[in-house]
C-alpha cells in the first residue's frame, strides 16, 4: 500500500510539473485568473509564515521566535542582503532565548 501510494503521489506531481510545459501555449487565462492565482500564492506564503512564527505544534511557540521574524521582515523591507537578514534574525532569536525569553 505505502509503495502504491508514493507512486501515485510521485507520478501525481511530475504530471503537475509537466502540465504547464506541455500546456504553456494551448491555454489561456484571463488576466483576472492570473491576478486571482497569483493573490493564493501570496496568501498561501504568508499563512505558511504566520503558522510556522507563532507556533510549534499546537502551542505558541514564544515571543523569541516572533521577534526573530520580525527582525528578518525589517531587515527584508530596508533590503539587506539576505545572509545578513538570516544571521540577524537567528541571533535576535538567540540572544532573546539566552536571557530566558521563551
Amino acid at each position: 500500500m505505502t509503495i502504491t501510494a508514493l507512486a501515485v503521489l510521485a507520478g501525481g506531481t511530475y504530471l503537475m510539473r509537466l502540465a504547464p510545459l506541455l500546456l504553456h501555449d494551448r491555454v489561456r487565462f484571463s488576466d483576472r485568473t492570473v491576478r486571482l492565482v497569483e493573490l493564493g500564492a501570496v496568501a498561501l506564503l504568508v499563512a505558511l509564515v504566520a503558522t510556522g512564527t507563532w507556533f510549534e505544534g499546537r502551542e505558541f511557540a514564544g515571543w523569541a521566535r516572533s521577534a526573530g521574524v520580525a527582525v528578518a521582515a525589517a531587515g527584508i523591507w530596508w533590503r539587506l542582503p539576505f545572509v545578513l537578514v538570516v544571521v540577524l534574525a537567528a541571533g535576535t532569536t538567540a540572544v532573546l532565548r539566552l536571557v530566558g525569553v521563551p
